[in-house]
């Protein structure tokens, strides 16, 4: 029998870490993060990782498990959250998954497995020369030809996404949608009470957003990514195309002014706030919860308990 879990999901500076603290102390919960970049350790500011006091108050996991150096990949992260996951409901806790990377979420939730052979690794690694031959836009085209629906939510620069649906492609000859499609008909690992965040708004979810990066630069992001790049973190790495890592390296190098920068972090962040709330509208069943203005927790909080235990989730 599919174990239960809740999900708490949105676009970035949605409250998303808020109300998943305050579920988890009513409902007995323990956090798993479902962020990408939140995974590395010593990349704090720019992530928006919980702070120490919000760790403090209900036990997160998959936070800090890999080195900026690293490549880590949606199959590490099913393979880990799961067992998080596992070991939360064992212990009669109930795992509170957090976090806006929508594969990592559908993929821990169907059970998704991604083979990782020699042939695949060749492919991938030939399709990432491509990539970085041809340009981020090129590469979007090509995938645009073959998988129009996975094209639509992706964008030139995120090369790891768009490197794995061509190589699923390539491997296959099926689309990374309909492979999507095809996992998700299969029974799903858990019974998941999935609950989205957003402001009604667009501009004010764009304001708060806007709002979150000054807080980063008050908070050092600068100093963040000096302190990576001077201990040893490749430029070129995965970690270090993060939204707001990318651009500041950049203003580090001279490329870019510190002003251009900040700019272009909102600019990038809104529009990945944009292909994260196309991807969870294809949840059907989820609970959505839109600000008017400013977030409103407690009510948030009662809405989303009642949702729960509709779901039969206690």
């Amino acid at each position: 029998m599919a174990g239960n879990v809740i999900v708490i999901a949105g676009p970035t500076a949605s409250g998303k870490t808020a109300l998943s603290v305050a579920l988890a102390k009513e409902l007995g919960g323990e956090i798993v993060s479902a962020d990408s970049m939140q995974v590395y350790r010593g990349m704090d500011i720019g992530t928006a990782k919980a702070t120490a006091e919000e760790q403090s108050e209900a036990a997160h996991h998959m936070l800090d498990v890999a080195d900026p150096g690293e490549a880590y990949s949606a199959a590490r992260y099913v393979d880990e959250a799961a067992a998080c996951c596992e070991d939360i409901l064992a212990r009669g806790r109930l795992p509170v998954i957090t976090g806006g990377t929508g594969l990592y979420i559908d993929s821990l939730l169907s059970g998704r497995s991604f083979a990782d052979t020699e042939d695949s690794r060749e492919v991938r690694e030939a399709i990432a020369r491509e990539y970085d031959e041809h340009g981020g836009a090129a590469m979007l085209e090509k995938l645009r030809h073959i998988d129009p629906q996975r094209a639509a939510i992706l964008a030139a620069p995120d090369k790891r996404r768009i490197v794995r649906a061509l190589e699923i492609y390539a491997l296959t000859g099926e689309t990374a949608t309909a492979h999507d499609e095809a996992t998700r008909a299969l029974p799903p690992r858990y019974n998941a009470a999935r609950i989205v965040l957003c402001y009604a708004d667009r501009a004010r979810q764009y304001a708060m957003i806007d709002s979150r990066v000054d807080k980063m630069m008050r908070d050092g992001l600068f100093d963040e990514v000096s302190r990576l790049l001077a201990d040893g973190v490749p430029p070129e790495a995965t970690a270090m195309q993060a939204i707001g890592y990318k651009e500041t390296a950049a203003a580090l190098r001279g490329e870019i002014t510190a002003q251009e920068a900040v700019s272009l972090i909102k600019q990038n962040s809104r529009r990945y706030a944009k292909r994260q709330l196309t991807w969870f509208r294809r949840w059907e069943d989820a609970l959505w919860i839109r600000w008017d203005d400013e977030p409103d927790f407690l009510a948030a909080r009662q809405i989303s308990t009642d949702f729960i235990h509709r779901r039969g989730i206690s």
